[in-house]
């Protein structure tokens, strides 16, 4: 199936480049170009792409305003984010927003052609340093959890996971029931748990126990 793209960029001359580049391809057709969002919200009413290349910084409506609005309208539309704009804020707001991919402007003419067919096959196609960034994003998550809980509280919840009451807890830890009693209260406002199931199956998928 033959990739029907819009492209939606407010500078004249990338939109004519990126039209010679891409129709030149056999599996592309450039459908529409669009200088605004404005434009291109319009425009959706009488073009059907089935991929968006999206510049971030749109006059007017942003590119992330625009991915969210055509989000909502639950049109059967791919979202490829190309920007110049490498900084996590923007990267993390488009992928919140619905786009599919995150290619930054500058990237070698085969390396976009190479992330629209990745997109359309059902791919998530991004430059490699925005890969990068999202894989130190999770690392960072994944030790904060890590680390969520002091080491008294992982202490009471291992005693928990392996059945042992509060008063045997408390006894093992030499420390008051109360004492328990108040540090599996904060547990759970940690990790946002109704009971002690809901705690322990948190804490082994964060890996913090």
């Amino acid at each position: 199936m033959t990739i029907q793209l819009a492209i939606v960029e407010d500078d004249p001359l990338l939109i004519y480049n990126l039209k010679m580049l891409l129709d030149g391809e056999l599996n592309i057709s450039v459908v529409a170009a669009y200088a605004s969002a404005e434009d291109c919200l319009e425009g959706l009413g009488s073009c059907t792409p089935n991929i968006m290349l999206v510049d971030l910084g749109l006059p007017g409506i942003s590119g992330i305003d625009l991915i969210t609005v055509v989000r909502s309208r639950n049109l059967k539309i791919e979202m490829l984010a190309y920007t110049v704009f490498d900084d996590r804020d923007s990267l993390f707001s488009a992928l919140k927003a619905g786009a599919n991919g995150y290619i930054l402007k500058g990237c070698k003419p085969l390396e976009l052609i190479e992330a629209l067919n990745n997109l359309h096959a059902g791919g998530a196609p991004m430059s490699p340093q925005i890969a990068r960034k999202v894989i130190n994003e999770f690392h960072e998550q994944s030790l904060e959890e890590q680390y969520l809980l002091t080491r008294r509280e992982r202490e009471i919840l291992i005693g928990i996971g392996k059945g042992l009451s509060y008063k045997e807890i408390s006894a093992k830890l030499n420390i008051s029931a109360n004492t328990v009693h108040t540090h599996i209260s904060t547990i759970y406002k940690k990790l946002q748990a109704k009971n002690r199931k809901e705690a322990l199956l948190t804490a082994r998928k964060k890996g913090i126990i």
